[in-house]
């Protein structure tokens, strides 16, 4: 099942990674955002099925991001992509409505499981 998927992370490099695995995989990568303001931005503009939300970002950060995508749209699907150390944080996330994590560093396989599971697939 091919997905629109929004990647938010506030590095360039690893939203590319994302974005190089999904593609792959053909999922389509509807729009690429640094942080939480242009996530939220481009949530309502794109509709996609689902994001990948870093959590520290500068400015708005994931998890109020999270928050306001859920206020937007309740049933959004949305997989936390963070750094290791930061449970807490991914806890506080899921919370928030985040369907699934994935830790950084993470294997390509990883990703693309967790995205699945997400959709239902």
């Amino acid at each position: 099942m091919s997905a629109k998927i929004l990647i938010v992370d506030d590095a360039a490099f690893m939203r590319m990674m994302l974005s190089d695995i999904l593609v792959d995989k053909g999922h389509n990568v509807v729009g690429e955002a640094k942080d939480g303001e242009e996530a939220l931005r481009l949530y309502k503009e794109m509709k996609p099925n689902i994001v990948t939300m870093d959590i520290v970002m500068p400015g708005v950060g994931g998890i109020e991001s999270i928050r306001e995508i859920m206020k937007i749209d309740p049933e959004a699907k949305i997989l936390v992509v963070s750094a290791m150390g930061q449970e807490a944080l991914v806890r506080e996330a899921v919370e928030a409505g985040a369907k699934g994590f994935v830790v950084k560093p993470f294997k390509p396989e990883k990703v693309i499981e967790e995205v699945e599971n997400i959709l239902g697939g």
